[in-house]
């Protein structure tokens, strides 16, 4: 008869006042397989340490993309490849190794509303963070905007270098309003200053020789352009629109219908 390991409440006490309280999540399994499995001493202990480093690691990398502002629901195990979506997969495969972040080089994500561009960048992102790379993901538009207002308050040499330092910079939506001379100074030097020194993702639903015409100042707009585009790689998706997969299901649990009773407004005493 085989009997069951107990994790006494000793040894609760000790692995939280080592700090290690979370491998209680997992401990009664692994003395389980300890057991049947007649696992030594060291073998059990490391198998115990691994699954506290996994946690550790995992946790560390969920509190790293909140702070990138990555959509948690967007990595790369949850896009759905059967989906009629076409791009080209050797470009794709080389943006995943996240070679063009050491390199310094850029990728540009293109095409029509709803094909999962702002998917496949945030994904990108996800997969930099789980390698403690430092990633910042930020819609173009609230980005000039928090820009603009902090020019208001003396921050904006100050948040321009926090843009400037992160090795991944992702800027989703780029292009889909006009932008002010302001706003094109902005963005003149976030590309310049980042040319081959700092990987930018950008997503757009033109193509970058539309931007140059929503740019107010032409000679900004030309120089910002021609260093994104010449250090990037370009990723163009075409296809059914991705969103249409992401609608709420219908369930077909049967609905009450018996009519619901008013809640009486008497007090009890």
């Amino acid at each position: 008869m085989t009997i069951t390991p107990t994790v006494t409440p000793e040894l609760k006490a000790l692995l939280r006042r080592v700090k290690l309280g979370r491998c209680l999540d997992t401990l009664p399994e692994r003395l389980a397989l300890a057991q049947t499995g007649q696992m030594g001493h060291a073998e059990f202990l490391e198998l115990v340490l691994a699954d506290e480093v996994t946690r550790r690691e995992t946790s560390s990398a969920d509190r790293r993309a909140r702070t990138a502002g990555l959509d948690p629901t967007m990595t790369l195990d949850r896009w759905d490849d059967t989906t009629n979506i076409t791009y080209d997969r050797a470009t794709w495969n080389e943006l995943c190794s996240l070679r063009f972040i050491d390199a310094g080089h850029n990728a540009v994500i293109m095409g029509p509303v709803g094909v999962g561009k702002t998917f496949l960048a945030t994904a990108l992102g996800h997969a930099a963070v789980r390698r403690r790379i430092s990633v910042h993901f930020e819609r173009c538009d609230r980005l000039l905007k928090r820009l603009r207002a902090s020019r208001l308050d003396n921050s904006h040499d100050a948040e321009i270098r926090k843009l400037l330092r992160v090795d991944l910079l992702v800027i989703d939506d780029f292009g889909l309003q006009p932008m002010d001379s302001v706003d094109t100074a902005d963005i003149y030097e976030l590309i310049v200053e980042r040319h081959r020194t700092a990987a930018t993702v950008v997503t757009s639903n033109r193509e970058p020789v539309e931007w140059l015409g929503l740019m107010a100042d032409p000679l900004l707009a030309q120089s910002a352009i021609d260093r994104l585009q010449s250090a990037a790689h370009e990723l163009v998706l075409d296809g059914e629109s991705y969103r249409q997969r992401q609608k709420p299901a219908i369930t077909n649990q049967p609905v009450d219908n018996s009519p619901v009773r008013p809640r009486s407004s008497r007090r009890r005493t």
